[in-house]
C-alpha cells in the first residue's frame, strides 16, 4: 500500500479566509454547541493543519471546501477530533470527590433499595482520567460496604480521546495526582520499554463503559437514571442558551434528588433548570431527597 503523501503548505496558505472560518465556526457551534468567536481562529488553523497535510491539500481554505463539498462521516470524525479541546487530570477539583464520599454515597447507602447500583455519568470524559478517578473512589467506598455496587458511564464526542480512555494506559507522571495508596492498588506498572507507563487494572476498567455522545443530539440514547453526573469544565465552551438546553436534557436521565457536579469556574445561576445549589459547583435535582 502506498503511503499517503503529505503536502507542503506554502507560507500564506496556513491562514483561513474570514469566509472559510465563519463557515467552519457556524458548523462547530451548530453541531457541537461550542461557541467559536473570531479569537478562536488561530486555534482552529493550528489544529487543522495536520489534517490538511495528511490529505495532501494545498491550503486550509481548500480543506474547508473539501469538508463541505464532499461530506462523509469519516472526515466529520477527523474534524471533530481536531477542533475539540480535551483537558483533564486525575483527581481534578478534589473537593468534589470528598463531597461524593462524605455526603452523597452515605446518603445513597442509607436509602437505597435492595440490589440497586449507584449509577454515575462522567459527561465529557475526555481521555478517561475523571471516570477512572471515580472508579477508584467508588471502589474504595465499596470495600467498606459489601452491599454497595456501582457502574460508570463515560461519554465524549471525540473518538480519539475515547480510544485512549478505553485502553486506560497513561504516563506515570499523569497519574501522580492520585494518592499513592490508590496508585498501588488500582494501577499496573509497565515493564521493559513500557516502564514509564501504567495501566488501570482490569477490575476497575470493567466498571466503566465508554460511549460516544454529542450533547447537541436530540436524544442521548440513555436508559439509566443516574444518581450523580459529573459535567465539569464543559459548559465553559457553550453559550448560556446551550447550557440550559443540555442540562435540561441531562436532567431527564437523572434520578430525583441526584447530584450534578460542574466545574469550579462554572455556574448554573439564572438558568431555567430543575436544580438547586447545594454548595459551590454542586447542585441537586428537584423531586426528592
Amino acid at each position: 500500500m502506498t503511503a499517503r503523501r503529505e503536502s507542503v503548505i506554502e507560507p500564506g496558505q496556513t491562514d483561513l479566509s474570514p469566509q472559510a472560518f465563519e463557515r467552519l465556526a457556524q458548523y462547530i457551534t451548530k453541531e457541537l454547541g461550542i461557541k467559536m468567536p473570531e479569537g478562536k481562529l488561530p486555534m482552529v488553523q493550528s489544529r487543522l493543519l495536520r489534517r490538511v497535510r495528511e490529505l495532501g491539500l494545498p491550503s486550509l481554505d481548500h480543506y474547508a471546501a473539501y469538508f463541505f463539498d464532499s461530506p462523509n462521516q469519516d472526515e466529520r470524525e477527523h474534524f471533530i477530533n481536531s477542533v475539540t479541546t480535551n483537558k483533564t487530570d486525575f483527581f481534578r477539583e478534589p473537593e468534589h470527590f470528598a463531597f461524593l464520599c462524605g455526603t452523597v454515597l452515605p446518603e445513597f447507602s442509607a436509602g437505597r433499595a435492595a440490589g440497586r447500583r449507584f449509577q454515575v455519568w462522567s459527561a465529557g470524559c475526555s481521555s478517561g482520567e475523571e471516570p477512572y478517578t471515580l472508579a477508584m473512589v467508588l471502589a474504595e467506598y465499596a470495600a467498606g460496604d459489601a452491599a454497595f455496587d456501582f457502574a460508570i458511564l463515560a461519554t465524549d464526542v471525540s473518538t480519539r480521546v475515547l480510544k485512549v480512555a478505553h485502553e486506560g494506559v497513561y504516563d506515570q507522571a499523569k497519574v501522580l495526582p492520585a494518592p499513592l495508596e490508590l496508585r498501588r492498588k488500582y494501577l499496573l506498572r509497565g515493564r521493559g520499554e513500557n516502564e514509564s507507563l501504567v495501566r488501570v487494572s482490569p477490575r476497575l476498567r470493567a466498571k466503566v463503559s465508554f460511549h460516544s455522545l454529542n450533547f447537541m443530539a436530540d436524544s442521548f440514547g440513555i436508559r439509566d437514571a443516574f444518581d450523580a453526573v459529573f459535567f465539569r469544565n464543559v459548559m465553559i465552551y457553550f453559550e448560556r442558551s446551550t447550557q440550559e438546553q443540555v442540562i435540561n436534557r441531562m436532567a431527564k436521565h437523572m434520578a430525583p434528588g441526584a447530584y450534578l457536579f460542574v466545574g469550579h469556574a462554572e455556574s448554573l445561576a439564572g438558568l431555567d433548570i430543575p436544580f438547586r445549589p447545594v454548595r459551590t459547583s454542586v447542585y441537586r435535582k428537584a423531586g426528592g431527597v
